[in-house]
C-alpha cells in the first residue's frame, strides 16, 4: 500500500485548508494543513496530547453507535504453535508463583514449544514466526463470512505483544511481509473490509513487548539446561548461515535489560513511529489499543490527537474516527470509548462503551471449545441494551482458517441476526436498559454470569419502537414490569405488541403492575425472543 503524505496533495489545496479556522464543535472539526517536520511529530489539530483536550472534543461518530457488532482477527505468529495465548512470553517462564493462573498453563505451553521446535535455548519463539504460513487463509471469503453473520465492523490484529507487526513495516524488520507469509495481512485485511463496505480497525498490542519479553533473557532455572541462555540473548551475527540471517534477534525481542526496568527512548519512539505508519497507510477507522489509559503515557496520547486530526482530515473536516482502550477514569471515557474485556457493564451508560471477547481462546488452541450461539447472542443483547458494541473475536490457525466448531458459531449467530437485527442496529438504549437480577460485571468477569431465566428482560428502542428482548425464550406468560401502567418509568400506554420475526397475533395486556405477553405458538429464535412494543 502506498503511502500517503501531505505532500501528496495538490500545493493550492493545502493552502486553501489551511487558511480555514478550527471549529470545535465535537465531531464536526475543520481540517487545516498538516505538514509534519520530523517522523516523530504528531498530526497537528484541535486535538492536542492531553486528557483534557481529547476528552473536551471527542464525540463517538454515529456508524460506531449504529453498528454494535464487529468482528475481530486476534489472528498472528502466535496462532501457529496452536497452543493458545500468550504462548511467546510463556514459552521462556512456564514457571509462575503459587495460585497464579498462568501456572499450569504455561507448563503446557512450554511442553508443546519444546515437542515442535525444541529448546527454547536453540529454537525459541523468533523461529516459530517462520512458520507463520497463512497459506490457507482467504480474506474476502472471511470477511464475507464475517458480515453474513452479522458483523457492521471489522477488526484485525496489527501487531500482539509478541512484537511481530502483520504490515510491511518500516520500523520493524520482523513482519509479515519479511518473514512468514510474505504477504502485508492489513493491506488485504483493509481491502476485503472495503470490498464489504465494513469499516475497518486495528488493534495494537506490541507496547507492551517491553516487559513481556524479559523472560527471553533468561534461562531455566533447574532441569538439564539449567543456566542455559534463552535465544533472546542472540545477536544479528549469529544468524549467519542460518533462516533468519540478516535479521536481529535483538529487535524482536527488545533487546536485553534489567527485568521491571522502564523502556528505554529508542523503544518508545519506534513504537510511536511504527503505530504512526500504520495509521497513515492504511487509514483505519478504529484503532484498539490494548492498554489501560494510554500505551507508554505520553506517546499514547500523542498517537491519539495524531489519529483524530488525521481522521478528520481523511473526512473533510468530520470526525469519524474511535479509539478503543481499558480501564479508563471518566475523563478517559470521554476522550475515547473505553472497552471491558470478557465483561460488561452493571447498567445502563451514559457514554458509548465496548465489551471485547472470544468464541475460544484469543490465539488458537487445539481442541479448544467454543461458545455456542445463545451465549453470543445474549451478551450482545445485553451489551447493546447497556449502550454498547459488542467486539467478537473468532479464532485462526496459523494457516488463516476457522476450525468447523467455530464456523457453527457464526451460523447461529448469523441465524439469531437474520431475524432479530432490526431490534439491533441504530438502536438507542431506553429508559432502563432492562429487568433482572444483576450480573457480574466487569474486566475478566464473563464466566461469572449467572444463569439467564425468561425474567431477564432487555430494551433497545428505535423509530419510536421498544424492542423487549427475553434473554430466554419464555415457556409461558412474560410479564415485563417496567411496561405496566403504574411503572415508575412511566412508559405510557401500549397501542401493539408483535413478535420480531413472525406474523402471529399475540394476545397480551397491559395492566397497572405489568405487560403480560402470552405464549406464542411459534417463536422465531430458539434463544433470545424478541418483542415489538408501540405506543399510543
Amino acid at each position: 500500500m502506498k503511502k500517503t503524505t501531505v505532500s501528496a496533495f495538490p500545493a493550492l489545496f493545502l493552502t486553501l485548508i489551511g487558511s480555514l479556522s478550527l471549529l470545535t464543535a465535537p465531531g464536526q472539526l475543520m481540517a487545516q494543513d498538516a505538514t509534519l517536520d520530523t517522523d516523530l511529530e504528531y498530526q497537528p489539530g484541535p486535538f492536542q496530547p492531553d486528557w483534557d483536550s481529547l476528552a473536551k472534543q471527542y464525540k463517538t461518530p454515529d456508524w460506531f453507535r449504529d453498528a454494535k457488532f464487529g468482528i475481530w482477527a486476534h489472528w498472528g505468529v502466535q496462532c501457529v504453535p496452536e497452543s493458545g495465548d500468550w504462548c511467546a512470553r510463556l514459552t521462556y517462564r512456564p514457571e509462575f508463583p503459587p495460585n497464579n493462573w498462568q501456572t499450569k498453563k504455561g507448563i503446557a505451553v512450554r511442553k508443546i514449544h519444546e515437542e515442535k521446535y525444541g529448546h527454547p535455548s536453540r529454537v525459541g519463539f523468533k523461529d516459530v514466526c517462520k512458520d507463520f504460513s497463512a497459506s490457507k487463509w482467504d480474506p474476502e471469503k472471511l470477511v464475507a463470512l464475517y458480515k453474513k453473520t452479522g458483523a457492521r465492523y471489522f477488526v484485525a490484529m496489527a501487531n500482539h505483544h509478541d512484537n511481530f507487526d502483520n504490515w510491511n513495516s518500516t520500523y520493524q524488520q520482523w513482519n509479515s511481509v519479511n518473514v512468514g507469509p510474505k504477504k502485508d495481512l492489513i493491506e488485504l485485511w483493509a481491502k476485503a473490509a472495503k470490498n464489504n463496505d465494513l469499516p475497518f480497525g486495528v488493534s495494537i498490542h506490541a507496547a507492551r513487548a517491553w516487559e513481556w519479553y524479559e523472560p527471553a533473557f533468561g534461562s531455566d532455572r533447574e532441569g538439564p539446561q539449567k543456566g542455559v541462555p534463552y535465544d533472546g540473548n542472540l545477536t544479528k551475527a549469529d544468524g549467519e548461515g542460518k533462516w533468519w540471517e540478516g535479521l536481529d534477534p535483538q529487535e524482536f525481542y527488545t533487546r536485553p535489560h534489567e527485568p521491571g526496568a522502564k523502556p528505554d527512548q529508542a523503544y518508545i519512539d519506534k513504537f510511536f513511529l511504527r503505530t504512526k505508519e500504520l495509521i497513515d497507510n492504511y487509514r483505519p477507522d478504529l484503532v484498539y489499543f490494548d492498554d489501560h489509559h494510554a500505551p507508554l503515557e505520553n506517546v499514547g496520547l500523542k498517537l491519539y490527537s495524531h489519529f483524530y486530526n488525521s481522521n478528520i482530515r481523511w473526512h473533510e473536516g468530520k470526525l469519524e474516527a474511535v479509539i478503543n482502550s481499558k480501564g479508563n477514569d471518566e475523563r478517559g471515557s470521554r476522550a475515547l470509548v473505553e472497552d471491558v474485556e470478557r465483561g460488561t457493564k452493571e447498567g445502563l451508560q451514559q457514554r458509548p462503551w465496548q465489551t471485547d471477547t472470544c468464541i475460544g481462546n484469543w490465539h488458537y488452541r487445539a481442541n479448544q471449545s467454543y461458545k455456542k450461539p445463545a451465549k453470543v447472542v445474549r451478551m450482545l443483547v445485553d451489551i447493546v441494551s447497556k449502550n454498547g458494541n459488542l467486539l467478537l473475536n473468532v479464532p485462526l490457525k496459523g494457516d488463516g482458517s476457522p476450525d468447523a466448531e467455530a464456523l457453527v458459531t457464526l451460523d447461529g449467530i448469523g441465524k439469531w441476526m437474520a431475524v432479530n437485527s432490526d431490534a439491533i442496529y441504530g438502536t438507542r438504549p431506553w429508559k432502563v436498559f432492562g429487568e433482572g437480577p444483576p450480573i457480574a460485571a466487569g474486566f475478566a468477569q464473563e464466566n461469572k454470569a449467572r444463569k439467564y431465566t425468561a425474567k431477564d428482560i432487555r430494551f433497545t428502542t428505535k423509530g419510536g419502537k421498544l424492542f423487549v428482548f427475553c434473554l430466554v425464550k419464555p415457556t409461558g406468560s412474560v410479564a415485563v414490569k417496567s411496561l405496566g401502567i403504574d411503572s415508575e418509568v412511566a412508559a405510557g400506554t401500549i397501542a401493539s405488541v408483535g413478535l420480531v420475526g413472525s406474523d402471529e397475533t399475540l394476545k397480551w395486556k397491559q395492566g397497572s403492575a405489568a405487560l403480560t405477553i402470552e405464549p406464542a405458538t411459534n417463536y422465531p429464535s430458539d434463544h433470545c425472543v424478541c418483542y415489538e412494543v408501540t405506543f399510543k
